[in-house]
């Protein structure tokens, strides 16, 4: 497992590659032990969680 830093905060920090990738099932293993989901979701290997980043959907034009 490499020891990338979990956050990406920092632009210096090296890229995090797939070490696994499952796309039937929506999810791909990294090389840190983070678990990255097809909705833009993240497990990190401490337990903390990015949650997955959803627009809102817009509402439907009143038929006239």
């Amino acid at each position: 497992m490499c020891s990338h830093p979990t956050s990406l905060s920092s632009s210096a920090a090296p890229a995090r590659h797939p070490v696994a990738a499952h796309p039937e099932q929506g999810w791909t293993l990294l090389c840190d032990g983070s678990i990255v989901f097809d909705d833009s979701g993240e497990l990190h290997p401490d337990g903390s969680v990015v949650p997955p980043c959803r627009v809102p959907a817009r509402p439907l034009a009143p038929a006239a």
